[in-house]
């Protein structure tokens, strides 16, 4: 599986951003998709999860109702739609594939990563 992140960008405070994650292959519905961060000097940290049908999705806690992540397996692609953004939510997003059924939020349970994206919020 291949997966290419695109969506970043910089935004105001307040703004709204939508991430997308084109992946590969054409059992996209078997695997669970993640986003993850990277802020400049941190770790990589759990941003949101779904699985494979959709119908199941997991938050970070500083991201719940601000980021909503859905999927379209006709499409291959899972979003992240980011609103109310924050200076702290600066960072290089990751999309990530699992393959299990499951909701995964451990980064290490991810299988493939794409390349990240920037995004970047001022004040």
């Amino acid at each position: 599986v291949q997966l290419q992140a695109s969506g970043g960008g910089l935004v105001q405070a307040g703004g709204s951003l939508r991430l997308s994650c084109a992946a590969s292959g054409r059992t996209f519905s078997s695997y669970a998709m993640g986003w993850f961060r990277q802020a400049p000097g941190k770790g990589r940290e759990f941003v949101a999860a779904i699985n494979g049908s959709g119908r199941r999705t997991s938050y970070a806690g500083s991201m719940q109702g601000r980021f909503t992540i859905s999927r379209d397996n006709a499409k291959n692609t899972v979003y992240l739609q980011m609103n109310s953004l924050k200076p702290e939510d600066t960072a290089v997003y990751y999309c990530a594939a699992s393959y299990t059924v499951a909701v995964v939020t451990t980064g290490t349970a991810y299988d493939y990563w794409g390349q990240g994206t920037q995004v970047t919020v001022s004040s």
